[in-house]
């Protein structure tokens, strides 16, 4: 009877140490769960927890809150873990980097772009990088591919397809001809040649594409890559010039040229090839296109008064050369936060914002202006719009009464974003398709 007695009291401890066990487990959930519920209002409140890019959606029913997904994203605080289940926290911030998708054990996790709510236009592509119009190929930004590795797996992959389909009889000067020298246009031009492709890249800017509009201090947030006739690179972290530096030097090392300042105009199908028309007045024939321009080539302007005087500009560059000066920043992106930031340090910066509040920056860009207003570095003007450019001053309009206030200024820097090459690709033939949060990537 003593030793029955023995085995209920050591079973009945048992039981109750894994009811404490689940007791502390279940108060720590909740907790996480309550936390987590306070960064999602948080977000929503400051505009972050709406997607505006690639991004993740979970399936609840396959999640087994292994927390995975939030270990591999290098972001912070994307994804969190809210009543035993992985969710999104603020989804705006998302970059693509596709960690989390690979990382879930269950593949719960799906890539997928544009919500129920907002659309993002896109290029109808298949699975092999190839528009509606055979032989026209897009990869990288224009795809819905931001990030830099993304990019320039999808160059690499692009051109890989583009073998496959080759025509080597054809008439046409070129094999292929690669339309963007960012990340994923130099991927593509290094895979060509690796294959023996006669491969000619147009760039309307300069080398780098979107890369070099970055502000020269920025810090590109990249993961390892695999770059063709180079191999694997990991730049964890780097500057612009850094990352421009290593595109010059493989491009140089493998004899590939790119024409910079070519802008091309339009793109026409005849006698079984593409003629490439730039608007120099130059033609080019080639077999193949690949487009891998950004979504934000053209600026969006503000369509005001003044705004042709020389002294407007929609990208800084060279900033440690203006010293002293009044300057005006219009904008309330991660574009326009860090170059008022980076001017702050030599010159008097004020930031024209039409919101009541900054919204879809990064948490660190978020930090450093709250930090700048603080200590008067940047003068932040909420609710306001420029209305007129001026010699020795700007217009703004400010408030509910748009009451006009006159700004000093020698300089104004406008981030309005850009606007998607809808003519030119439709000029083209290629279709336009809204994503309502479609899916980019998911598990088969």
């Amino acid at each position: 009877m003593e030793l029955l007695f023995e085995k209920i009291a050591i079973y009945s401890l048992a039981i109750l140490l894994c009811l404490i066990i689940i007791f502390i487990y279940l108060r720590k959930e909740r907790r996480n769960s309550k936390k987590v519920e306070a960064k999602i209002l948080k977000a929503k409140q400051e505009g972050m927890y709406e997607p505006v890019s690639l991004h993740p959606v979970v399936d609840e029913g396959s999640c087994i809150s292994t927390g995975a997904c939030i270990a591999a994203c290098p972001e912070h605080d994307i994804l969190g873990i809210r009543n035993g289940k992985a969710t999104t926290i603020n989804a705006s911030q998302c970059i693509g980097h596709g960690a989390c998708f690979h990382a879930c054990p269950t593949q719960a996790i799906t890539l997928c772009i544009g919500t129920e709510k907002r659309g993002v236009e896109l290029p109808h592509v298949n699975q092999h990088f190839e528009t509606n119009v055979p032989g026209i190929f897009i990869a990288g930004e224009l795809g819905g591919m931001g990030l830099i590795k993304n990019a320039v797996e999808q160059g690499r992959q692009a051109v890989e397809n583009i073998v496959k389909a080759h025509k080597k009889n054809h008439q046409a000067t070129y094999d292929l001809i690669v339309v963007g020298a960012g990340p994923a246009g130099i991927s593509a031009s290094l895979n060509a040649k690796k294959h023996n492709l006669k491969c000619l890249t147009l760039e309307q800017d300069t080398l780098g594409g979107t890369v070099f509009t970055f502000p020269r201090s920025k810090i590109v947030m990249t993961s390892p890559m695999d770059v063709p006739l180079h191999g694997k690179v990991k730049l964890s972290e780097t500057s612009k010039t850094e990352l421009l530096d290593f595109w010059t030097s493989v491009l140089q090392k493998n004899a590939i040229p790119i024409r910079e300042n070519i802008k091309v105009e339009a793109i026409t199908h005849e006698n079984g090839h593409f003629k490439v028309e730039a608007i120099t007045g130059e033609e080019f024939t080639t077999n193949a296109v690949l487009l891998s321009i950004g979504r934000r080539g053209t600026p969006r302007k503000l369509g005001i008064p003044g705004e042709t005087m020389e002294k407007v500009a929609y990208r800084l560059l060279e900033a440690e050369e203006i010293k002293g000066k009044d300057i005006m920043v219009v904008g309330g992106g991660d574009s326009a936060i860090e170059s008022a930031l980076i001017l702050a340090g030599l010159n008097k910066v004020t930031l024209t914002y039409r919101s009541d509040a900054f919204s879809r920056i990064k948490p660190k860009n978020n930090a450093k202006i709250q930090e700048a207003m603080a200590d008067g570095r940047v003068n932040v003007m909420f609710n306001t719009n420029p209305v007129k450019i001026e010699k020795e001053q700007v217009i703004v309009s400010a408030g509910s009464d748009d009451k006009e206030l006159a700004i000093k200024n020698d300089l104004i820097y406008i981030f309005a974003g850009g606007e998607l090459p809808t003519q030119f690709l439709q000029k083209i033939g290629i279709l336009i398709t809204k994503k309502f949060g479609d899916a980019i990537l998911k598990h088969k």
